[in-house]
């Protein structure tokens, strides 16, 4: 079957059960799902209820469509999503994005969980990404529709500045810090060694994680607006490296969580209507 094919079955599934058209799309990653529980609710979808959606195993991610509303819009949230070190290919992994696309979306919020490498992050900080480094090695130029042909693309601003902007006003007025910076896209599933922590420091990475670059290089070849935000759960220390655990990861992703929600909340409350300096932050 062809992908577009596989894209329009799973978009008019979710038109039929839901009912509404979207305005705006989110990504929850690890331990961020508790997000979702500020959205009014009218139809939650299992991924195994959705024609072609992959099966989300991660830790954290409860593998559900939350479809309703949020600051008064149309939402669809992704409560997990699906990684490459899951054993996915990339079309799968990325499909829930052009399914978006399908829908009509043309704001994205992604938010993810990652290491810190940065030595001024602290746990349970966001850092809005500005930019990345993808060392996935995995390209999604041939598969997105209409054709399968390979052609480069502009990666320069794949990461919104008003959006950015918003939030940096939002997190200005509640009174919580907000960083911004580079992401490292891993292939995982296994966490980073000595080595390659001190060498994405010197390469310009901030914090380093196993997912959001081959969604958010999607969605701008479908020229969606992106915000992406990175929750840190700890800074390494490469001379002192200590393991990483799920549960770590998911501490922090909840103290992040009231921050997360203000950050969408704001940038959908004020997505081109009201200028930056202007927009009320909602509180936690």
């Amino acid at each position: 079957m062809e992908f577009p094919t596989i894209i329009k079955k799973a978009a008019d599934h979710i038109s039929r059960e839901w009912g509404s058209s979207p305005a705006f799309g989110i990504v929850l990653g690890t331990g961020a799902g508790q997000v979702a529980d500020e959205i009014a609710v009218d139809q939650i979808l299992p991924y195994e209820q959705i024609p072609f959606f992959p099966k989300s195993t991660a830790t954290g991610h409860r593998g559900q469509l939350v479809c309703g509303r949020l600051a008064g819009a149309n939402i669809i949230a992704m409560q997990g999503r699906f990684h490459l070190y899951e054993g996915y290919p990339v079309d799968l992994s990325t499909l829930p994005i052009h399914v978006m696309n399908q829908l009509g979306i043309k704001t994205l919020f992604i938010s993810n969980a990652s290491g810190g490498i940065n030595p001024n992050y602290q746990s349970g900080e966001i850092m809005l990404i500005e930019s990345h480094l993808d060392f996935m090695f995995r390209s999604t130029a041939d598969l997105s529709p209409p054709t399968r042909q390979q052609r480069p693309t502009q990666l320069s601003d794949l990461y919104d500045r008003k959006l950015i902007e918003q939030a940096i006003t939002c997190a200005r007025q509640q009174d919580f810090v907000l960083h911004q910076g580079v992401y490292a896209s891993m292939l995982g599933p296994n966490y980073e060694t000595k080595a390659e922590y001190r060498f994405l420091k010197k390469a310009g990475a901030d914090v380093v994680g196993m997912s959001t670059v081959p969604e958010v290089n999607v969605a701008s070849r479908h020229g969606m607006q992106v915000l992406a935000m990175s929750v840190v759960s700890n800074v390494a220390k490469p001379d002192v490296l200590e393991a990483t655990s799920g549960q770590e990861v998911i501490d922090a992703a909840a103290i992040a969580a009231p921050n997360l929600r203000a950050l969408v909340v704001n940038a959908i409350g004020g997505n081109d209507k009201t200028p930056p300096a202007q927009l009320p932050c909602p509180t936690s």
